[in-house]
Parts: C-alpha cells; structure tokens; sequence
C-alpha cells in the first residue's frame, strides 16, 4: 500500500489541484494512504478535510522580504518546520512527496530530499512561484501546467481539473444547463466571470454593455462574485448572478466567455474548447498574462487590458466578434486544440515514474 503526502496550500490555485490529484489516487486506489500538509490558515484548513482527507499542519512561513526581525528568525523557524515535515514522512512511512506550491510546498520539498522519499512538483502557473523554484532542483519530476514555464525540469501535462469538467458532456448537459439558470435555446451564450469575488472593471464594462450584447443577439449569464458594486441594468436575456455553485453547468451552457485569466480558469475552458476574451488582473507579478498566451498564441482566444477593456472596446471589438459565428466557431476549434482533460492522469503518471527508482531500490536490498 502506497502511502502520498500531498504538500501545499494557502489559495484555490493550490488546492484544487492538490484535491484533484488525490481525487484521482483515491478513486485507483482506494486502499492507499493520502495525507495532506498545508497550514491551519490557508484553504486547505477547510477543503482538505471536507473532501476526507487528513490535513497535517505547519507553521505559515512566508519567505521574508526585507531585512527585518522576521528575517532574521526564518532560518530558525524553516529549520523546526522541515524537520517537522521529516518527522511526519518518517512516522507515517510516506512513499512519495507531491507538492503544488504556497507556503506548505518549501519545507515539505526540503524534508523529502532530507528524509530521500521521492519528490514531484506541480507548477499551476506560468510564471512559477518561488517555493516551486526552488524544489525543483532537488527533484527532475515536474510537471507544469502551460508550455513555456520558466522551471527547471519542467514537463508538460496540463492542469488537473475536478472531474466534472474533466467528464463533462456539454453538448449532452447544456438542455438542463440552459434551464438551470432559466435561459433561452435560441440564442447562444456569453458566459462573463470574474472569480468568486468578482472583477471589478469586468463588472462595470459587461453592465454598461448589455444592450450592444443582447441586441447582437447574445443572451448573457453574468456571475458578478460577492464583491459585485454593480446592479440589473434590467436588460431583457441579461441575466445576473452572485455566485454560481455548479459552474460545469455554465461553462456547459456557454458559447464564449469574458474572465480573468487565472491558471484554473484558463484551463478548464480550454479543457472544453470555450473560446473567450481574457481580461488579466492588472495586479500582481503578472501571471495571467502568462497563462493565456498559449491559448492567444494559438488563436483560441482574445486578450485585452485590463485598462483598455471598456464599452467602447465592448462595442468595437467583443460585438463584432459575436456576430461572426464562424470566427467564434474558429476560436472554439483552437481552445480546444490546446486544451487537457486528463491532467491528473498525466500527474499521477509521474508520480508513478518518480516511484519506480525507488521500488527498484527496495527489491535490490
């Protein structure tokens, strides 16, 4: 029986496809041991035991900016937590580390080469953090989820999604997505998202811009987040939504949408070959320009400013792109060209070859 101890946390980046990858352990082997380490304030407080899985915690350690007191107590503090980490490897037999990055990742990579069990890293994003960085040169197994990350050793296998966009049939879903949020069959759909908490700028430029949308013949599910200032501009097919719990139902029911273009996102709807216009968050190291230019390089989609992205943009370039069907079905054909489904087989496919040395290694004794 193969025990896995799945390192990382703090945001929805790490942790989905830290819970896809168990997931997909699980449902192989059912029998294997997965334990998860991650901090007692990240997300993964709350997701990892909810998904049934046993949460080991560790101090958050951010990695200290500037020259101060905390500088100068981190050495001491990642010395503890490491050996912390070492010691749960050891008690709990662990096989193979599996780490997907935040503050968990950094001491459970150091304690894997300490404790000599297998390392695998997974980088979500384009432009990799710094915790995996720094990993992946204790370890050649890892995995990445665009072309092009700067990392060492990097391999290409795409994201691991939850299954339901991993299985999902949109053709077969989309009669019972469309009457899930109460909309029509004669008209295709413009999905527009900003994340759980909503974008602000893709709030404002998508309300002022109903009427152009709707009157090129669109109807519009617009999931605004919790943060939304914006209100109904009462538009007929327009519709508005705080949160979406079944968002496999909207992506099914979409034809094209307007996000943000965090790595999950970027995945999951070239997954499904929806085409879209990427609004990257201006804030930030700039990641998600990253993260969607395999998908513009590839002609599946369209990027544009945050700065730029504003009614008038909406009616010159986003309403001309609608009404051309062909162009939509053309960026469809090309999401789809770039997109994984079966990222966490491709994941779990490496951990499997991280291990093979060292079952080698056992039967030689």
């Amino acid at each position: 029986m193969t025990t896995y101890l799945l390192a990382g946390g703090g945001t929805a980046g790490h942790v989905n496809p830290l819970l896809a990858v168990a997931d997909g352990l699980r449902a192989r082997d059912p029998e294997a041991t997965i334990l998860v380490v991650g901090t007692a304030e990240g997300l993964e407080a709350r997701l990892v035991p909810e998904r049934g899985y046993e949460l080991l915690t560790i101090p958050k350690l951010p990695f200290p900016r500037r020259p101060n007191i905390d500088a100068l107590r981190f050495p001491g503090r990642l010395r503890r937590t490491v050996a912390a980490v070492v010691a749960m490897i050891r008690d709990h037999q662990v096989d193979v580390v599996i780490g997907f990055g935040g503050y968990a990742a950094a001491p459970a990579y150091t304690a894997a080469r300490r404790a000599g069990v297998p390392l695998v890293i997974h980088e979500a994003n384009a432009r990799p953090g710094l915790a995996n960085r720094l990993g992946a040169r204790y370890t050649p197994y890892v995995g990445v989820a665009f072309h092009h990350t700067p990392i060492r050793n990097a391999r290409f296998v795409g994201m691991p999604l939850r299954r339901e966009i991993e299985e999902l049939d949109r053709e077969t879903l989309r009669p019972a997505a469309l009457a899930e949020f109460g909309l029509v069959s004669d008209r295709p759909l413009l999905l527009v998202t900003g994340g759980s908490l909503g974008a602000r700028r893709i709030n404002a430029t998508m309300s002022q811009s109903a009427e152009d949308v709707v009157a090129a013949g669109w109807q519009v599910l617009h999931i605004t987040g919790a943060k939304s200032e914006i209100s109904d501009p009462g538009v007929d097919h327009y519709h508005l939504l705080e949160y979406c719990s079944r968002m496999e139902l909207a992506i099914a029911a979409a034809d094209f949408a307007v996000s943000r273009a965090g790595s999950a996102t970027v995945s999951e709807l070239c997954a499904v070959g929806l085409p879209a216009v990427y609004v990257p968050y201006p804030v930030g190291n700039g990641e998600q320009r990253f993260n969607a230019a395999d998908v513009v390089r590839a002609g599946g989609a369209v990027m544009v400013d945050d700065a730029q992205f504003v009614p008038a943009w909406v009616r010159e370039h986003l309403v001309p792109l609608l009404s051309d069907r062909h162009r939509v079905d053309d960026l469809a054909a090309q999401s789809k060209s770039v997109g994984v489904s079966d990222g966490t087989a491709r994941v779990i496919a490496l951990i499997d070859e991280a291990l093979q040395p060292s079952v080698q290694r056992v039967r030689g004794r």
